[in-house]
């Protein structure tokens, strides 16, 4: 191996985190033996949409891995037994109330479960090294969880009680509840070394604040932005059309506790102009989409439908103004206030006249139908500044930039969210950008940057406000890679009977996603595995009677529902795609009912296998991303070894 007098600076800064070479020695070894293990397991996840004890349960079980590795360990134990095992597992607390409860031999049922949690915690540990192990686990009881799980199995030592001496110890100084606690969630944990979520963490559900927290927790992550992600990212950046959208959004779910609650939002402006503006005005086409409906009085339905109307009516004229300063957005159909006859209480949408539902608007001005009002003005800005200043929020979008982007390549396959813009024969059709044209990887690659330029400030104040509005526009625009249709209908929704209005079609890249030399033209287009790699997408439910398996397998759309409000049109709850070192395994979830009846009657989401990829030779993690990083610090440290053994570098410095 021959080194260059230009390498010598990068081997002496490495050489200070390996002084010599017997560390750099075990170094090498530690990686080589990493390299050799088969790959963990990872899980690839899709528009979450704030459910947040269902997404709780599904990391919990991790989308099932816990109960198939609890069925491989304890074959002798009865289904029911292994039902309440994996149960503990999933809610070690509340789980294990019950079970003291209706045990007579609190001793014998503490070193049962603690018997069976290390068996299982060796079962889906085995892939790791014991310095990965021990990270995961709690501080203040690694050294006891390593004597359990790697050293007391040697009799010949003398050793054959020490296990039991451990466990007896734990139990008699009353540390069990914590330490199966604790033992449960390094479980769960370690069933999932990585998870990749493509996109939609945020709106509907009542708890996206809870998902995110969930996954801060997790660590090992990485998200592929979606539009109602890009959406939420925009308002904390002060979009107001973005804010106005979150809001509408929140309104439209009942979902006003996750703004007011969860990241400490007020909403009183909002709400006091609300009321006074519509007092009179039953506001009844913004009913709201609420599961629990004996929770809602009248009267909370009412405010609900009134501070809808306030803030949609706000968004579409602040979306008008955004059009207006950005042509090039080329969405001139979504300027719909100008086209209203106020007379006449009808709308001219592409030549024809539509009957409105409703055309009560004491705030529009027929001249000017996209001038704010002197109060509307200030509720925004009073807005505004409620998102700019929630801490909470605001460490939550850092983390979304922090962990996610535009897509992302996982061992040669290929994340997004939505759609690439392409046009009608399958080319990548360009959109227009102040910096000129923009398409395929490069369109990606621009957004990406120009967003991350616009939340943490740019030097150039147009660059950073450029970068603020492209939010808006990757939220809802035709060309986005996060929207993927020709656009959205959501005035049309609200004030149009006639639903020939309302249809938003797809982009032409969902009638290309069964050509397999589509697929591949894409995947070479951004550097994936063009011979064996797949793109995976979230964004569109697949509804029932459709498949999310597209291209023989090179291309899966992987939301099925998540989101309450999707399942009647998907009939699950979504799609779980896991790749363990065997190849892929694509999982369909019946809805979760509850955590209580999780806990109490054990009911676990059922899930049904759709697909299952059968390969021949087992991944090693070598065969990673991951592994080609770990080659290159090997060939590193192999070159700083021999440095050190031909005298050019001195040890020990």
């Amino acid at each position: 191996m021959k080194i260059e007098n230009s390498d010598k600076k990068y081997l002496k800064l490495l050489a200070r985190d390996f002084p010599t070479a017997q560390a750099a020695s075990a170094e090498i070894i530690n990686l080589m033996a990493i390299s050799n293990l088969p790959k963990g397991t990872e899980h690839f996840l899709s528009d979450i949409h704030g459910e947040s004890e269902a997404f709780r349960h599904i990391l919990k079980n991790a989308s099932g891995t816990i109960k198939l590795r609890i069925d491989e360990v304890f074959p002798e134990l009865l289904p029911a037994e292994r039902k309440t095992l994996a149960t503990l597992v999933y809610y070690p607390e509340e789980k294990l109330e019950i079970l003291k409860s209706e045990s007579d031999d609190l001793k014998g049922l503490y070193s049962s479960i603690l018997y069976r949690l290390i068996r299982l915690l060796r079962r889906v540990s085995f892939k790791y090294t014991r310095s990965f192990v021990r990270k995961q686990m709690p501080k203040e009881y690694a050294y006891i969880m390593e004597e359990l799980l790697y050293g007391s199995n040697d009799e010949a030592l003398g050793r054959a009680n020490h296990r039991k001496d451990i466990i007896d110890s734990i139990i008699e100084i009353g540390a069990a509840d914590d330490f199966i606690k604790d033992l449960c969630e390094l479980i769960s944990h370690l069933a999932i070394y990585k998870l990749h979520i493509v996109g939609d963490l945020f709106d509907r559900g009542a708890g996206s604040d809870k998902v995110v927290n969930m996954l801060k927790e997790f660590g090992r992550v990485d998200i592929q932005w979606g539009n109602h992600d890009i959406l939420w990212m925009g308002a904390a950046a002060g979009n107001k059309a973005c804010i106005a959208n979150v809001i509408r959004i929140c309104t439209r779910y009942d979902n006003l506790h996750t703004l007011e609650v969860g990241y400490g939002i007020s909403l009183r402006p909002l709400v006091t102009f609300a009321l006074k503006t519509y007092e009179n005005d039953p506001c009844t086409d913004f009913k709201a989409a609420v599961t629990k409906k004996d929770a809602m009085t009248d009267t909370d339905m009412d405010s609900l439908r009134k501070i809808g109307k306030a803030i949609a009516i706000m968004q579409f004229k602040l979306e008008g103004q955004l059009v207006a300063e950005h042509p090039h957005y080329d969405m001139e159909y979504i300027r719909l206030l100008d086209k209203i006859d106020y007379e006449k209480h009808t709308i001219c949408i592409d030549g024809v006249d539509y009957p409105m539902s409703s055309c009560n608007f004491p705030t529009i001005d027929p001249k000017d139908p996209y001038a704010l009002t002197p109060e509307e003005d200030a509720v925004m800005d009073r807005l505004q500044a409620a998102f700019l200043e929630s801490e909470l929020l605001q460490d939550h979008i850092r983390f979304l930039y922090a962990k996610g982007s535009m897509y992302k390549l996982v061992n040669g396959n290929l994340l997004f969210h939505g759609a690439v813009p392409v046009t009608k024969n399958g080319e990548f059709d360009p959109i227009e950008t102040e910096d000129g044209p923009m398409s395929g990887k490069q369109w990606f690659d621009y957004a990406d940057r120009l967003v991350r330029a616009g939340y943490f400030g740019s030097a150039d104040p147009d660059r950073r406000k450029r970068g603020v509005d492209l939010c808006w526009y990757l939220w809802c625009g035709y060309k986005s890679p996060l929207f993927g249709k020709k656009k959205i209908t959501t005035f049309e929704r609200l004030f149009i009977d006639d639903e020939s209005t309302w249809k938003e079609a797809k982009s032409p890249y969902y009638n290309h996603i069964d050509d397999v030399s589509f697929i591949e033209k894409i995947l070479a287009e951004f550097g994936g595995n063009v011979e064996h790699g797949s793109i995976i997408n979230g964004h569109i439910p697949v509804k029932k009677g459709s498949q999310p398996i597209h291209a023989g397998g090179r291309a899966l759309i992987i939301d099925g529902g998540f989101a309450k409000a999707y399942q009647k049109t998907t009939g699950i709850a979504g799609y779980s795609l896991v790749q363990n070192s065997y190849g892929f395994i694509l999982s369909a979830h019946e809805p979760f009912e509850s955590k209580e009846k999780a806990v109490i009657e054990e009911l676990d989401i059922h899930s049904s296998q759709v697909a299952r990829e059968q390969v021949t030779n087992r991944m090693l993690n070598k065969d990673t991303d991951e592994g080609k990083e770990i080659q290159e610090q090997i060939d590193c440290l192999k070159m700083l070894l021999e440095a050190y053994r031909e005298g050019l570098i001195t040890q020990g410095q």
